[in-house]
């Protein structure tokens, strides 16, 4: 295991008015900066505001872009936290996604999924069929919250510590295997799509 920490990026996928998604992207962060081998940054779509109309990769000069890009690029790794709205994820994380491709290639993405009887679990499927198209690899485990809205408590920590901890800590070692192994082979072979 490399000894300098990966670069995660925790991806807030939702901008909806009234979404719930800080509130378990925070409760994942903490479990991160807990977790031995992570520096964390939260990255939050609804502060980015990214522009509707999107350009050809590497053509957009608008800020916005350029910003986000440059702590894509920077990330190791990443967890997506995202709803599930209409049986899919939400525009704001498809565009976020399609804005960009070299910041994705050949490295690690998980998951954090919410919503109702199924917790989100159509939306991340259907993030699996997108992510491979910008060469990042996804990992098998994921943390779903179903009926979200009975589950945390009014700090924003899910009522079952334990359970969620552990699914956390689970998530997060695989993250920190493929991101450590991916870090590496990155630097010893520049990856070319």
């Amino acid at each position: 295991m490399s000894p300098s920490p990966l670069n995660l990026a925790i991806i807030i996928g939702s901008t909806r008015k009234g979404r719930f998604g800080p509130v378990p992207a925070n409760w994942f962060a903490e479990q991160a900066r807990q977790h031995a081998g992570f520096e964390v940054d939260v990255v939050d779509l609804l502060d980015c505001a990214l522009p509707v109309d999107i350009g050809h990769h590497g053509d957009d000069e608008h800020p916005a872009v350029s910003t986000l890009g440059s702590r894509l690029r920077k990330a190791d790794a990443f967890v997506v936290v995202t709803p599930e709205y209409n049986h899919s994820f939400p525009a704001p994380l498809k565009a976020a996604i399609d804005y960009y491709n070299q910041e994705w290639n050949a490295k690690p993405v998980g998951f954090v999924s919410y919503g109702g009887m199924v917790g989100g679990q159509r939306a991340v499927e259907q993030l699996r069929q997108v992510f491979p198209e910008v060469h990042a690899l996804t990992v098998r485990d994921t943390i779903s919250f179903v009926n979200y809205w009975t589950l945390f408590d009014d700090n924003g920590s899910p009522k079952d510590a334990e359970g969620t901890g552990s699914a956390a800590k689970k998530l997060l070692d695989q993250l920190l295997w493929w991101g450590d192994a991916l870090r590496t082979a990155r630097q010893d072979t520049p990856y070319q799509p």
